[in-house]
């Protein structure tokens, strides 16, 4: 039987920390790549394009902190809980500026945050799990506290590798960098919140479960 992968929380916090940076240097380059435009256009189309550029770029980055403030953010003092009708609402953000679809099923109540941080990471491990796109389901079943959490990734190539199944469920993951970082911290998560995970893969659907 393999060992769990384990690292120190130095490297935790860093790893997480490159994640999070990864996540939101794209959309902030590209309003600087605006700004330059409109420091050297005069046209008013290009002015206007540029315009957009910075628009849509400045969202996007605001939803990317908004969603990994609670997804891997402290939100709170130690035992807070956070109202699932935010975490829907960064979760819905998040999905959307990355073209996929998001649908929601579950109670308008506050859950202990590291059971509202899991769920934010395995709706994260639903995107990455679309790469050509497609739709999240999340339901959340049960009485508060005591809920389990379904996501069901649909979508054409639906996949999850063997390393994030691996690290997401609390297994052998092999090397963490800050590409696989997401799945096991959201395996931490899960432990710390007594919520095990498991992963089921189909043909174009991914299916993770904790609770």
């Amino acid at each position: 039987m393999t060992e769990p992968t384990a690292i120190g929380a130095l490297d935790l916090a860093a790893l997480v920390s490159s994640r999070i940076c990864h996540d939101v240097i794209n959309p902030v380059s590209a309003i600087t790549n605006g700004l330059e435009m409109l420091d050297e256009e005069q046209d008013a189309a290009m002015r206007e394009a540029a315009m957009d550029l910075i628009r849509k770029s400045a969202r996007q980055a605001t939803v990317r902190l908004q969603f990994a403030r609670l997804a891997f953010g402290a939100a709170g003092s130690a035992g807070a809980e956070i109202d699932l009708r935010d975490a829907e609402k960064v979760a819905r953000d998040f999905v959307q500026v990355i073209k996929h679809t998001l649908t929601w099923q579950g109670p308008a109540v506050t859950l202990p945050k590291n059971k509202v941080k899991l769920l934010l990471n395995m709706v994260a491990l639903g995107v990455i799990a679309l790469p050509r796109g497609g739709n999240i389901d999340v339901e959340i079943s049960g009485n508060p506290p005591d809920v389990a959490f379904m996501i069901v990734a649909k979508g054409q190539g639906a996949k999850l590798n063997e390393q994030v199944t691996g690290l997401l469920t609390g297994g052998d993951g092999g090397d963490i960098n800050p590409h696989s970082i997401q799945p096991y911290y959201a395996g931490c998560v899960a432990s710390a919140a007594g919520m095990p995970v498991s992963v089921d893969l189909r043909d174009g659907e991914v299916e993770m479960r904790a609770g």
